[in-house]
C-alpha cells in the first residue's frame, strides 16, 4: 500500500493544471468582428457582450452589447490595443459573423484572415461577409429585433436565408479559405448592409414595428484571387447558388401555359458539374435535377390534366436554363472570374489537359463552352386540386 501510494505521490509532479486558464469575468465575449482599412491601417471592430443584460434577473434595458474599435497596422495589433478602452480583453472564441468592409475586400482580404486562421482561440464556425456600401464597423452598429444580440441575428438570419432563398450563402472561414487557395475557383462571399437609416444603434431602433434601420443581406460579391471585383444581380446570385449545387430550397415564379403566372416550390435540388476536353478545348457539362411542388396558382390551369403539368415543368426548365445561361456568360465576359470551379472540373477529369492550359485558365475560362440541361419534375401540387380561380371571373 505505501508503494502505491509512493508511486502516485511521484506521478503527481508530472501532472499540469490549467496553465492557460481564465476567469470568465476577465474576458470579453465577442460575437462579431468587423475589419476595415482605414488609409494604411486595419480598423477592427468588436461587438462584445455586455453579460449583466443578457441575463434576465440583472438587466436593466440598456444594450445587450457594446462596440469597441481600435485602429493598428495589422489586425491582431489592432484586436489587442481594444484594451485602451475595454476592460476586458477581447475573446473570439464564439465568434458567430465577421464583416469585412467593401474597401478592405477591393484590396484584398487575404493578409486580413491570416490572424483570423491561425488564432488557436478561434473556431472556424462563423460565417464571412461583405459590407456593402458602407463599412464594417456601421453594420455592427445597429440594433436588431427579434434576436437581441445584433451579431446572433446577423448569423440566424444568413442560415435561414441560404436554406429557403436561393440568392444567398454562408460562407465559413475554412470554406472561404478553401476556395482562394484552390486552383480552377473563385471565391464568392454574401453581401450585407444597413437599410434606412445608417446609424441605428438607438434602443429607440427597436422600439416600433418597423425599425428606422435594418440590417439586411444582399446579393453575392465576385472575387478573382483574394480581391473583390464586383456584385452580381439577385437573379444571377440565384443563377450562382443552382450550377455549385448550394440550393436547398426556394421558390421559383413560372408562366402558365397560356397566361398568368404559378410559383414553385423547390424541394430538391441536385447540380453535377463534369469538365472535359472537347476537340482540345475544355469544356463543362452542368446536370440539374429539380424536384418540387406548385405553391400558387394565379392563372386559369387543370392540374388534374397530365399534359399540364408537363408544361409547367418544361416553363420551369426553360427557365431555370435561361438564367444559368445568362449567370455563366455574365461571369465570364463581365468579371472573368471562375467562381463555379470550371477550372476544377476539368482538373478533376484530366489531369493531365489541366497542367497544360492551368497557367492560362484566366484566358481559357471566357471562352469555354458551358453546356447547361435541367430536368424539372413537379411531385405534389398541394392540398388543393385546381384553383378556386376557376370558379370566379377573374379579369
Amino acid at each position: 500500500m505505501k508503494k502505491c501510494m509512493f508511486v502516485l505521490l511521484i506521478l503527481s509532479l508530472f501532472l499540469t493544471g490549467c496553465w492557460d486558464r481564465r476567469e470568465l469575468n476577465e474576458l470579453g465575449i465577442t460575437l462579431a468582428i468587423g475589419i476595415d482599412k482605414v488609409e494604411d491601417e486595419y480598423q477592427v471592430t468588436a461587438q462584445v457582450v455586455v453579460p449583466s443584460e443578457i441575463s434576465a434577473k440583472t438587466s436593466t434595458g440598456r444594450s445587450p452589447v457594446t462596440l469597441f474599435q481600435a485602429n493598428g497596422e495589422t489586425v491582431y495589433e489592432a484586436l489587442r490595443k481594444i484594451t485602451k478602452n475595454s476592460p476586458r480583453k477581447i475573446y473570439p472564441g464564439h465568434l458567430r459573423t465577421l464583416v469585412l468592409g467593401e474597401d478592405l475586400a477591393e484590396e484584398g482580404i487575404a493578409e486580413s484572415l491570416d490572424f483570423l486562421s491561425r488564432d488557436w482561440e478561434l473556431r472556424s464556425d462563423f460565417f464571412v461577409v461583405i459590407a456593402k456600401d458602407m463599412t464594417a464597423g456601421e453594420v455592427l452598429n445597429v440594433t436588431t429585433t427579434i434576436e437581441n444580440i445584433p451579431a446572433n441575428h446577423m448569423f440566424n438570419t444568413l442560415k435561414t436565408s441560404e436554406a429557403f432563398w436561393a440568392a444567398t450563402n454562408g460562407f465559413l472561414l475554412d470554406e472561404l479559405i478553401a476556395n482562394l487557395t484552390i486552383d480552377g475557383k473563385e471565391a464568392v462571399l454574401t453581401g450585407i448592409l444597413v437599410t434606412g437609416e445608417k446609424m441605428g444603434s438607438s434602443k429607440q431602433n427597436v422600439e416600433s414595428i418597423t425599425p428606422s434601420a435594418q440590417i439586411k443581406y444582399d446579393e453575392l460579391a465576385v472575387f478573382k484571387k483574394d480581391k473583390l471585383v464586383g456584385w452580381l444581380t439577385e437573379r444571377q446570385s440565384r443563377g450562382y447558388n443552382g450550377i455549385v449545387n448550394e440550393v436547398q430550397k426556394t421558390v421559383t415564379a413560372i408562366s402558365c401555359p397560356e397566361k398568368g403566372k404559378a410559383t414553385l416550390e423547390i424541394i430538391q435540388f441536385d447540380s453535377k458539374i463534369k469538365g472535359k476536353i472537347n476537340k482540345g478545348k475544355p469544356e463543362v457539362d452542368v446536370n440539374i435535377k429539380v424536384k418540387g411542388n406548385v405553391g400558387e396558382v394565379e392563372c386559369q390551369i387543370n392540374l388534374n390534366d397530365q399534359e399540364t403539368i408537363v408544361k409547367l415543368e418544361k416553363n420551369t426548365e426553360n427557365k431555370l436554363e435561361e438564367i444559368y445561361n445568362m449567370t455563366i456568360e455574365t461571369i465570364q465576359k463581365q468579371f472573368k472570374s471562375d467562381i463555379f470551379g470550371f477550372g476544377e472540373a476539368i482538373h478533376r477529369s484530366n489531369p493531365k489537359e489541366w497542367k497544360k492550359i492551368k497557367k492560362q485558365w484566366d484566358e481559357e475560362f471566357p471562352e469555354m463552352t458551358a453546356n447547361v440541361k435541367v430536368d424539372v419534375k413537379i411531385v405534389h401540387t398541394g392540398t388543393e386540386g385546381n384553383s378556386f380561380l376557376d370558379e370566379i371571373e377573374v379579369e
